[in-house]
């Protein structure tokens, strides 16, 4: 599950105790994962690669 979107659900609202958290997180991966939500990439692996190459070290052989 995307983080942000566990950490706005989980958050929005203040938690008793950390079991409670836990307990929150838990059925809310539960859930999106049986939704099958995808992601919306905004970038192809090799528009990244292009975008952010200096993430990408050039190695020579």
């Amino acid at each position: 599950m995307e983080l942000s979107v566990l950490t706005r659900q989980t958050f929005a609202e203040p938690a008793d105790s950390r079991e409670a958290v836990q307990a929150g997180c838990a059925a809310r991966t539960s859930r999106r994962n049986a939704s099958k939500t995808g992601i919306a990439w905004q970038l192809t692996t090799t528009d990244a690669r292009i975008q952010l190459e200096y993430l990408y070290p050039k190695i020579e052989t």
